[in-house]
Order: structure tokens, then sequence, then C-alpha cells
């Protein structure tokens, strides 16, 4: 995590700077956190801490561990799979409705953000190919015309990205771009129907990658 400066809004500083170090696996589900180490490791004062562990553990980022403090949640097989299954739903009709909007201006904006993901996959960088993910999806969202999509999905949206960072980091970071790409193909064509079973491919793809994630660290995953 990078130290942070003092400046205004810092536990606002803190909170994202705590959520993304989650979302990337910096911090693992099970490890312990002290107010202390952190403070000390963002140059900041136990206060701004404090209030950010509090705001991630009302998120259900953070629990409790008895006595012994907090630590980073576990992860949640069933939450997951609830968050799959609306997922592969919002995407497929995001799908289907972009491919009846799609425009030349779009098609520039959508092989641009392809092209950025592929570059953000071999800078090696989890956090910027986490961001560069939910940045084709939400191009998705807002070409398909319905804002109730993005709401939606904003609802869940640090969690979905909790579990994109666990799926990119164990899953093959070229065949997930490989199915961005195809997604973008099938929308730029028109083709509705394609597209939509393409996005629904693609998240049942993520969640069966998550899947095989969970069996392989059990002391991650919550009972």
């Amino acid at each position: 995590m990078k130290r942070l400066s003092i400046q205004p809004h810092l536990v606002e500083q803190v909170y994202e700077t705590l959520l993304d170090a989650i979302c990337a696996g910096k911090l693992a589900p099970g490890e312990r956190l002290a107010q202390e180490h952190l403070a000390e490791r963002l140059n900041v004062s136990r206060q701004p801490v404090s209030h950010a562990l509090l705001l991630l553990k009302k998120q259900g980022f953070v629990t409790d561990v008895g006595r012994r403090g907090l630590q980073v949640a576990l992860l949640d097989a069933a939450q997951v799979a609830a968050i799959y299954q609306v997922r592969g739903a919002l995407d497929g009709v995001a799908a289907a409705l972009a491919a009846r909007r799609a425009t030349c201006v779009s098609a520039g904006h959508g092989q641009a953000l392809v092209v950025a993901g592929r570059k953000a996959i071999e800078s090696g960088d989890i956090t910027r190919t986490i961001t560069a993910d939910i940045e084709f999806h939400r191009f998705l969202y807002d070409l398909s015309g319905n804002p109730l999509i993005a709401d939606t999905a904003d609802l869940h949206w640090h969690h979905i990205r909790r579990v994109m960072g666990s799926v990119l980091r164990e899953g093959s970071l070229e065949e997930i771009w490989h199915e961005h790409a195809d997604i973008l193909s099938a929308v730029l064509a028109g083709d509705a129907e394609r597209a939509e079973r393409l996005a629904r491919r693609h998240t049942d793809n993520a969640s069966r990658s998550f899947a095989a994630h969970l069996a392989t660290v059990p002391d991650r995953v919550a009972s």
C-alpha cells in the first residue's frame, strides 16, 4: 500500500487505499488488521484508520476476530455465486441492448478499452487490470442506454471488484480479454443474441474460475 500525505478527506483516502488493497489481494482474506501497523504504513494517525475500518466492517470487507481485533473478511462462496448470477443477467441484457445502439464512436471507444486492458495485463499491475476490466463492463452498461443496469451493479460493485481481483490473479488474463473482444465484436456487429450469449458465458467462466480458486484456499473461505 502506498503511504499517504496529510490531505483533506483523509478518512476517505485511507478507506479507498485499504479497499484497493483488499480487492487487489495485498491484504488477503483472514489477514489480521492492526490499527497501529496500518497507520504506520500509511503515514497517518490511528483515527482515520479506525474510521475507515469501521466503514469496511459495515460493508462486509472486514470482520471481528473475537478479542483479537479485526481481520480481512473471508471469501463467502454463497455470496460470490449470488453476485455472479446477478452479474450474468445484467451483463447479458447490457450486451444485447448495446448491440442495438452501437455506433462508429462507440466502436472506437470499445476497441480502445480492449487495447488498454491488454496493456494492463502486460504491466502486471492487478489494480490497473481490475480497473480496465470494470471500465469495459461499464462501457457496455452505458451503451445499453438503460441506467438501471449500472445502478444495480453499483450496489455490489466493490464486492465485484474483490471477486474480480481473485479471478484475475488466478485465471487466464489473456483469455478474459479474448472474451471481451468477442463480446465487443458481436455488439459492434449488431448481433444482440450472440452478444448476450457471449456476455453470459464470460460471466459463467469467471464464476467457475473463482469456484476453482476457492477450492485451493479453504482457509480463506467462510464456512
